[in-house]
């Protein structure tokens, strides 16, 4: 296994775990809501009284990160090699999994384990689970 040193980048990667940690337990802890993006989306579809406020302010602060981040360095370069169709498709499948699947790798995978939720530890061994599948299928069956 070859690491690629240009792209290995250990400090801003702990530092953006620890502030997805930090955000996520304030979230918990402040609120008693769970920082899934799935189910703050979802929320504003159907929305209760009262209850759009903090979700949309958190959509806002997700979208404007990243001119946050400019101020302190360049963004990587955004590089898809994916057709329109492919991302619709993709798209499409993420969103019916949330559903079945009663939340996303947000929800379960930082939330959920971290309250210790067996459910979420079963679902996020599946994510992972198929995320490996998928690299295998793709990297080493399609495009051998």
């Amino acid at each position: 296994m070859l690491i690629d040193w240009n792209h290995f980048t250990p400090w801003s990667s702990l530092a953006g775990g620890l502030l997805l940690g930090v955000a996520a337990a304030m979230l918990l802890l402040l609120s008693g809501r769970v920082a899934g993006i799935s189910g703050i989306v979802g929320g504003l579809l159907r929305p209760k009284p009262g209850d759009a406020g903090w979700r949309i302010a958190f959509i806002v602060g997700l979208l404007l990160a990243p001119g946050a981040w400019r101020l302190f360095a360049a963004l990587p370069p955004v590089r898809i090699e994916a057709s329109y169709g492919v991302l619709a498709v993709a798209g499409l499948l993420v969103g019916l999994s949330t559903r079945y699947g009663a939340g996303c790798t947000s929800g379960h995978g930082v939330c959920g384990l971290a309250r210790l939720s067996p459910r979420s530890l079963v679902a996020t061994l599946a994510f992972m689970a198929t995320g490996f599948a998928t690299v295998y299928v793709v990297r080493h069956l399609i495009a051998a």
